[in-house]
């Protein structure tokens, strides 16, 4: 958004700011005997947290429906996972037995604009297609943001530091920014932190598990030949590392050539760690880009593909799979998933496999178990599921809706995500237009909704 259209979005009295601002601002104010200027206050009909995949489908349905919308994003841009942490899969779009696609909406709609597929693609092969380019990916989000208009208005290098909330009600969210910190009066609230940050800062029931699955670094390497057995001669290489005292884990590795005839993108770094506790967080980022630079010396060192090779870049965070889970309405359970249970008020289908890695090396593959015994057919996910037991006014959407473990190992993937926030925003939206709060909102309305739009659960294609 344009510094212009977001002070015209001010005008409109989205935001109450005291007139002192500007001496406060100044340097040196408060030695010069000015007071501190009062926290300035934004008003809006649906604050989005959080712009990955989830949170950006979040706000565009939101906006695209009819609801003044705030995205609020700690990044420099959207897309999350795809862009920040550089995973270029569409993962959970298709079902990976039928190549059938399962989630429609603004996920296909992205997925086309990459010139990836048609716009009505009924069937994509492979079931996890990935896009071609991870910064037009970035400059895509941005175009589909800014054409909201005046309905949307996005604040990057933003993160939410806390909520409030009072009356069963979340009043308001605070932020820090360039602006400093601001406090944001929504009507409602869509959560798709990945972290559950703003449902846990209102009190607002979560669970996380004592050991989460581990993190993921991204990484791209040049000028690398392709040869036969690649994956084994890396894999090998990599194991010598890891006997020599320089790689504490890893997995796979993926080593793929999905950009360019001569760069591999590699996703084989594996750092357990606590992804909530910020110091523990800042620590894996470290030893990510340690154990990113290590495989790399590796290669280059016992690999002769990698001769004549150079590190590209890692991506600049690494990847969280697991933290916090929101204690919803409905838990959505293993069985619910194995099963196919179908639910009246599903705005969303899952079909990615109980995706769990271990905190440990694991050769070959990601798993320490065959995926194959853990694959459903696609599967009803409810409303319920992003909807809190406590507060009225606040959607929980992405990788921290309401599942057991071992479910959100299934939902936690991009596509997936970006369904459920999908529904979270035309939630939101036909709330205020029906004058209920979304804890009150029926369901199967929202279903009703979502398949007039194109989107909505597999089962009403």
């Amino acid at each position: 958004m344009s510094s212009a259209n977001l002070k015209n979005h001010t005008r409109r009295s989205f935001v109450k700011a005291s007139a002192v601002t500007a001496l406060a601002g100044s340097t040196g104010a408060a030695a010069q005997g000015f007071s501190k200027a009062p926290m300035r206050e934004i008003e809006t009909d649906v604050l989005v947290c959080g712009g990955g995949c989830a949170g950006t489908a979040a706000a565009l349905s939101a906006a695209r429906n009819g609801a003044r919308t705030l995205l609020v994003e700690k990044a420099p841009f959207a897309g999350g996972i795809i862009t920040s942490v550089g995973l270029p899969y569409f993962d959970g779009i298709a079902d990976i037995k039928t190549h059938r696609v399962v989630v429609r909406g603004i996920a296909l709609e992205l997925l086309a604009k990459t010139g990836v597929c048609q716009a009505d693609a009924r069937e994509i092969t492979p079931h996890n297609p990935t896009i071609p380019n991870t910064f037009e990916f970035k400059v895509l989000l941005d175009r589909e943001l800014q054409a909201c208009g005046d309905k949307l208005t996005v604040l990057f290098n933003s993160i939410v530091c806390d909520a409030e909330a009072s009356g069963g009600r979340i009043t308001s969210v605070v932020i820090a920014n360039k602006d400093g910190l601001v406090r944001i009066r929504p009507k409602v609230v869509i959560d798709c932190t990945g972290d559950a940050d703003v449902a846990a800062r209102a009190g607002v029931a979560t669970e996380q598990s004592p050991e989460v699955q581990p993190l993921t670094l991204h990484f791209r390497v040049g000028r690398v030949q392709k040869v036969p057995d690649m994956s084994k001669l890396c894999r090998e290489a990599l194991v010598k590392a890891q006997e020599r005292g320089e790689l504490p884990h890893f997995y796979g590795p993926g080593v793929m050539f999905l950009f360019a005839r001569e760069e591999v993108y590699v996703h084989g770094v594996r750092v357990p760690a606590n992804p909530t506790d910020a110091a523990d967080l800042s620590r894996a980022e470290m030893q990510g880009r340690a154990d990113a630079l290590a495989m790399f010396r590796a290669w280059k060192r016992d690999v002769p593909a990698f001769a004549d090779s150079y590190f590209i870049e890692a991506y600049p965070w690494i990847g969280v799979r697991e933290s916090r889970r929101l204690l919803g309405q409905h838990v959505l359970t293993e069985a619910d998933i194995m099963k196919s249970r179908r639910f009246d008020d599903a705005i969303a289908t899952g079909c990615w496999y109980l995706d769990l890695h271990p905190n440990k090396t694991t050769l070959g593959s990601a798993n320490n178990f065959d995926p194959k015994k853990v694959q459903p057919a696609p599967y009803d996910i409810p409303y319920r599921s992003l909807v809190p037991q406590q507060i009225e006014n606040l959607l929980v959407a992405g990788r921290c809706h309401s599942a057991t473990r071992g479910a959100h190992a299934s939902t936690r993937v991009t596509v997936t995500a970006m369904a459920l926030g999908e529904a979270a925003g035309c939630a939101a939206a036909m709330s205020l237009k029906e004058k209920v709060t979304v804890a009150t909102l029926n369901g199967q309305h929202v279903r009703e909704a979502l398949s007039k739009q194109n989107a909505g659960p597999f089962t009403d294609s």
